[in-house]
């Protein structure tokens, strides 16, 4: 990867430049148009010979047979790590949304659905937002209801006062008493876990010690690993993925077919977004750096948020690499803080 001490101070001023106007225009970036700039001082022949480096090194390129010059990958992540000057949200935005997060009779769902909404509004690209991830949430309360023949109803409350229901089938017929001394030991020994570390200590306290539990912790640990086995499928809430028909980059038939078929078909999406979740910060991914095929002309520019300080999901804006970062980046870190904040308030 080339860094910013292998440019002198001309051609990185130079590249940054030529990155700002492409961005803002979207047309290849030319030698008379740079010498313009008041603060390159630099002929048009200059400009031609610096330009040529910079495609010899790998950080532009010219897309046809015009004289204007585009950022590659690499120009655009020099740009972004070294380059980039990132913009602060202005009062008027940072006002809207946390009047739209933090609305004190939003359930969790909808906040998750404004957070993509507004991604994409603001934006005018594309919104994403995993759904908390069940597995990192922590169990509040659980109650077992019994239904016909062996079938139990399960009603559980997670973090964030999400309440889950789900059908059991169990190997025996329960009675009300039967249950509700499972749910009691239940909440006493695992309320408060996460969902993943409740499966594992059931499956551990399964097997060890089975002698010396009775029969009711038995059948209580028997129910929750009937509740808990299956892991939740993750998901995610898109928003404005239609405004990426308006770009000129994007608007390719076949490259918008691979992109929806990429958001219709959600395992590798969240396989792409789960790479954030561990990471601290705004996570930035520019083209083919993805290793998606789909968002080879796309940059996702991520950041995670946290529930009770524990990192549960993910949120971003999907775009053209053609975007304007300073503005892009900044935005998606304060909404998942936010977005953090409202859950937290649930």
């Amino acid at each position: 990867m080339i860094k910013n001490q292998d440019l002198n101070e001309r051609s990185l001023y130079l590249l940054k430049t030529l990155v700002e106007r492409y961005i803002q225009d979207g047309q290849p970036v030319g030698s008379r148009v740079l010498s313009k700039d008041p603060k390159l001082k630099l002929s048009p022949a200059t400009i031609r010979n610096v330009m040529a480096d910079l495609e010899d090194m790998g950080l532009i390129h010219s897309p046809h047979t015009s004289a204007g010059r585009v950022p590659t990958v690499s120009g655009y992540r020099l740009f972004v790590n070294s380059l980039l000057t990132v913009k602060p949200l202005e009062s008027q935005e940072l006002d809207q949304l946390q009047t739209s997060l933090l609305a004190e009779n939003d359930e969790p769902a909808d906040v998750l659905n404004k957070a993509s909404k507004l991604l994409s509004d603001v934006t005018k690209m594309a919104g994403v937002v995993t759904l908390p991830r069940r597995e990192l949430v922590a169990l509040r309360h659980i109650e077992f209801l019994p239904m016909s023949n062996t079938r139990v109803l399960v009603i559980f409350v997670t973090d964030g006062q999400e309440v889950h229901n789900k059908i059991i089938h169990t190997d025996k017929l329960y009675g009300p008493a039967e249950l509700q001394q499972a749910a009691n030991y239940l909440n006493s020994v695992y309320a408060g876990r996460s969902l993943s570390k409740i499966r594992e200590l059931i499956l551990s306290d399964m097997e060890h010690d089975r002698n010396q539990v009775n029969q009711g912790m038995i059948d209580a640990m028997t129910m929750a690993q009937l509740t808990f086995a299956e892991k939740p499928k993750d998901d995610y809430v898109l928003s404005g993925e239609t405004n990426l028909m308006g770009f000129s980059e994007l608007s390719d038939m076949e490259r918008l077919k691979q992109l929806f078929e990429a958001f219709s078909q959600k395992r590798g999406m969240i396989h792409l977004l789960d790479q954030c979740l561990q990471a601290e910060g705004v996570q930035i991914f520019i083209g083919e750096e993805s290793g998606y095929r789909a968002f080879d002309h796309c940059s996702l520019v991520t950041s995670s948020y946290s529930i009770n300080d524990e990192v549960v999901g993910v949120l971003g804006v999907i775009g053209p690499t053609r975007m304007a970062y300073e503005k892009v980046i900044p935005f998606v870190d304060v909404t998942a803080k936010l977005l953090g904040a409202a859950l937290n308030s649930k």
